[in-house]
C-alpha cells in the first residue's frame, strides 16, 4: 500500500511539473519568431515595428520577484548606452498588463514589458518552464539584429551583470562604443 501513495505521489508530481522546454530555441542566425503583444500602457508591440534597429529581448520569470527586479533596474540604469547603440529592449514574462504597470511604475522602467498571458511567444522562444505546476518564462535574453535574426542567445543570466555583458557584446558586434 505504501509502494501505490509513494508511486501515485510521485506521478502527481512530475505531471504538475510538466516540460522544462515546451519547443526547441531559436539558434543564433535564425529568424526571430514574430510577436504582437500589450505592454505595461496596453501598447501594441510587433517585432516587426523594430526592424532596422537591434532589439534586446529579454525573459523573465515574474515581476517584483528579487532577480527580476534587479535584472529590470540595471536595464534601467543603462537606458541610455542601450539607445545610443539603436538597441530597444524589451522584457517578457507571462505577467499581465496589470502586473507590468504597477511593476515599471514602481521602479521607473522605461521600456516596454509585453505581456505574454497566452505564453505564445514564451513557447516560440523556448523558454517556458514550469515549476510545481506554475508556468513561469526562463530567464533568457535574445538579441536580434536590424534583420530581424538571432545574433545572442544567453541562456544562462546573472541579473546583477547581465546588462553589462550585453552592452559590451552588442557593441562588439554592432561595431559602436557604449561610452
Amino acid at each position: 500500500m505504501i509502494r501505490v501513495v509513494s508511486a501515485l505521489a510521485t506521478a502527481i508530481f512530475l505531471l504538475s511539473v510538466g516540460p522544462a522546454v515546451v519547443a526547441d530555441t531559436p539558434k543564433v542566425g535564425d529568424p526571430a519568431p514574430g510577436f504582437e503583444l500589450r505592454d505595461q500602457d496596453g501598447q501594441l508591440h510587433s517585432l516587426e515595428d523594430y526592424r532596422d534597429q537591434w532589439v534586446v529581448l529579454y525573459f523573465y520569470p515574474k515581476d517584483n520577484t528579487p532577480g527580476c527586479t534587479t535584472e529590470a533596474c540595471e536595464f534601467r540604469d543603462d537606458i541610455f548606452k542601450f539607445r545610443k547603440l539603436g538597441a530597444q529592449v524589451m522584457g517578457v514574462s507571462l505577467d499581465d498588463e496589470s502586473s507590468h504597470r504597477e511593476f515599471a511604475n514602481k521602479y521607473g522602467l522605461p521600456f516596454p514589458l509585453l505581456a505574454d498571458t497566452e505564453g505564445t511567444t514564451v513557447d516560440a522562444y523556448g523558454v517556458r518552464s514550469s515549476m510545481l505546476g506554475i508556468s513561469i518564462a526562463k530567464r533568457q535574453t535574445f538579441v536580434i539584429d536590424p534583420e530581424g535574426r538571432i545574433a545572442i542567445h544567453y541562456e544562462k543570466v546573472d541579473p546583477e551583470t547581465h546588462s553589462a555583458q550585453l552592452l559590451t557584446d552588442l557593441a562588439e558586434i554592432a561595431g559602436a562604443e557604449t561610452n
